[in-house]
């Protein structure tokens, strides 16, 4: 294996965040990352950059000379069952996963390289960035099987919205209070209206779409979760900051066409997450005072 090195996203969330424990665990990474190249039998190469937040993510090659990723992930409970997803999903518009490993404070995971790997928010025009990621939703809906480990997206929902009032708590006067709650009642009340759930990524956007051989694109680093389908179409959309700002509901309409969704609940859905974000994001905040129900 090549000298170590740590990606520039994951230094600087350690360097900003120095009490969740993350720089320990940094500092026990090299051991790891040659534990895992002992058990599946790796050449691993340097980690790719600026790489993400709370992983280590490498391509590396095996024995019989397959090319593949190895991540190595803090442990945290938003990508808990990325494993089980990307099996769930077999292939189909997304990554495989080969093998897995965990212990109380890392996952690590054998993954299908995508070759060459350039972002689908490179150089693709938005528009394109659209039916791209709509296709790739449309195929990633499926209905879990019973006994299946995902969580509902209501209990996601539910969780971000109590991080939400305690911050307003924190910061009276920061956001209208009207709008405010108005906005996250609703991103309380909207999972649980799921007619038909399906198993989400939550976290599709063209940053995490990588061209590939065996399909042009294939989805990377989802987060699964079980429930309304209109929800997955919200992080594509804040992505695409300037677009969503100029006029937010026709993105919407243009998003909910493309993916076979009611226009007026995918706005609903924005309008929620926007209040939920904008708390932390002004931009967002402006948004959902263009969406907000009459």
């Amino acid at each position: 294996m090549t000298a170590f090195a740590v990606p520039a996203n994951l230094a600087a969330r350690a360097a900003a965040d120095p009490q969740s424990g993350i720089r320990d665990w940094i500092a026990g990474l090299p051991s790891v990352i040659t534990e895992q190249a002992q058990r599946w039998d790796l050449t691993v190469g340097v980690p790719f950059q600026p790489g993400g937040q709370t992983c280590w993510v490498a391509p590396a090659t095996d024995a019989w000379g397959r090319d593949l990723v190895l991540k190595v992930a803090w442990r945290h409970s938003e990508a808990a069952h990325e494993a089980a997803g990307l099996r769930a999903w077999n292939g189909n518009g997304a990554i495989r996963v080969y093998d897995q490993w965990s212990d109380e404070h890392t996952s690590a995971l054998l993954l299908e390289r995508c070759i060459p790997g350039t972002a689908l928010s490179g150089d693709n025009p938005e528009s394109e960035q659209d039916i791209i990621v709509a296709g790739l939703l449309r195929r990633l809906w499926q209905i879990p099987e019973h006994g299946h480990p995902f969580r509902t997206l209501q209990q996601m929902c539910a969780s971000w919205a109590d991080e939400f009032e305690l911050d307003l708590a924190r910061t009276p006067g920061q956001l209208d209070p009207g709008l405010a709650h108005a906005g996250i009642e609703l991103f309380r009340a909207l999972p649980a209206e799921a007619g038909d759930p399906a198993l989400l990524c939550t976290d599709l956007h063209a940053g995490n779409v990588l061209a590939a051989r065996r399909e042009p694109w294939l989805l990377i680093d989802p987060k699964p979760y079980v429930g309304d389908r209109t929800y997955d179409a919200l992080q594509h959309m804040l992505n695409c900051s300037e677009r969503l700002a100029r006029n937010p509901r026709r993105f919407a309409r243009r998003m909910a066409g493309l993916l076979g969704l009611d226009a007026e609940r995918l706005e609903l859905w924005l309008f929620a997450r926007c209040v939920q974000e904008g708390i932390n994001d002004p931009a967002l905040w402006h948004v959902a005072q263009q969406l907000a129900p009459s």
